[in-house]
């Protein structure tokens, strides 16, 4: 049988793929160096409450940040600035998944707060308007997505650097059916792409006194694109002497985060796309699943942290939102503050986190009035904070 037509057309979809790679390859060479945030005369933190449970948890972490902060937000080199409009009333009334009033303000600050968002599903009361964590990852070019996976009681601290817009997800909507029986995907790396998630991963590391960064890939199989990833990260460990580098493959890699003895060496972890999607989710169920971390969503200029469960609409319609946990977002506002160079304040808030969550439990949140209010827990964590600074005394 002559396959002619049906390979021209193929080759023809795969030389526009490569054509629209090859300008964002354009784009990431044009761009700047990472922020230095100690450089930065001011630093300005949005705080954007989102929708549904998201202006009520999201004022909680507000409240423990200017806590946190408050001598540097007395001085003048941190600001906090409340950003609101990100609802999905308002997307929808302009069908935009972030207005634009709301998207220049965001762009005014250096790193921001984000609370949760409604996405629409079908059978949905809402149209059907694009995510806003999608659109603002695009806007602002947050090619890192950041989860750390934190059990002070099992010695597991671990960060996760996931590269965000490369990988088998970057066209993965864009494979070819070259007959009925052949289908093609591609998975896509530049060296720009390697090199900015990997980097991210290092400072990251330097900047919070981690000793240890592991790339996780499946070079010895997948040599082309996975091997351009490993081959840029033993570069650049090299600018690195004081971290430890290794590499594990993807399978292997899922077997030791179970293994009791070898998964507490591990701190910070770099993967390509698909990698770092299936192993968080793995990591997350060691502290009780995916709903329980705070996220980040990282680029050289702007920098996006948040919750990442929903806006939990249910619970305000019923009238219950000052009982929503608020929880997963201060953790969010954790690593916000770690990442803006504030390691000490963000170590107290990781360890009365702990307290509160895990060892202590003073106080519960059952999202009704069986347990605390979202305020009264924001509270404990302050005054555990306290005691903290107390005992370092």
């Amino acid at each position: 049988m002559d396959y002619t037509a049906q390979v021209e057309a193929a080759k023809a979809k795969f030389g526009e793929l490569l054509l629209s790679q090859l300008k964002r390859v354009e784009d990431m060479k044009s761009q700047g160096d990472f922020v230095d945030y100690s450089k930065l005369d001011r630093i300005v933190i949005g705080v954007c409450g989102g929708d549904g449970i998201g202006p009520a948890i999201t004022k909680q972490a507000s409240r423990i940040m200017e806590y946190l902060l408050k001598d540097d937000i007395a001085a003048g080199k941190i600001v906090l600035k409340n950003i609101d409009g990100l609802t999905i009333e308002r997307r929808v009334a302009e069908n935009a998944a972030i207005p634009a009033d709301v998207l220049e303000e965001l762009k005014k600050c250096d790193v921001i707060l984000k609370g949760p968002t409604t996405t629409p599903r079908k059978g949905d009361p809402w149209p059907n308007v694009e995510s806003a964590n999608v659109a603002m990852r695009k806007a602002l070019d947050l090619f890192a997505n950041v989860r750390p996976v934190r059990i002070p009681e099992q010695g597991i601290d671990w960060t996760f650097y996931r590269e965000n817009t490369e990988g088998a997800y970057a066209v993965g909507s864009k494979g070819v059916h070259v007959t009925d029986d052949l289908g093609v995907d591609f998975t896509v790396v530049t060296s720009q792409g390697c090199e900015r998630i990997i980097r991210a991963a290092f400072e990251f590391a330097k900047a919070n006194g981690k000793t240890r960064v592991t790339a996780v890939t499946k070079a010895n199989i997948i040599k082309t694109t996975d091997g351009k990833f490993l081959d840029t990260f033993r570069e650049i460990a090299k600018e690195y002497p004081d971290i430890t580098a290794d590499d594990w493959y993807i399978d292997i890699m899922t077997a030791k985060l179970i293994d009791e003895n070898r998964r507490r060496d591990f701190q910070v972890v770099v993967l390509p796309n698909l990698y770092g999607d299936i192993i968080t989710d793995e990591a997350a169920e060691f502290q009780g699943g995916v709903g329980t971390a705070g996220s980040a969503n990282i680029g050289k200029r702007y920098a996006m942290f948040e919750a990442i469960h929903g806006s939990a609409p249910r619970m305000v319609n019923e009238g219950r939102e000052k009982y929503a946990d608020p929880c997963s977002v201060i953790r969010a506002a954790a690593m916000l503050i770690a990442h803006i160079g504030r390691k000490t304040e963000a170590d107290l808030l990781y360890k009365a986190l702990d307290i509160c969550t895990v060892t202590e439990k003073k106080l519960v949140i059952t999202g009704r009035d069986t347990g605390v209010t979202g305020e009264e827990f924001a509270d404990y964590i302050m005054d555990t904070i306290e005691k903290l600074k107390q005992v370092k005394k």
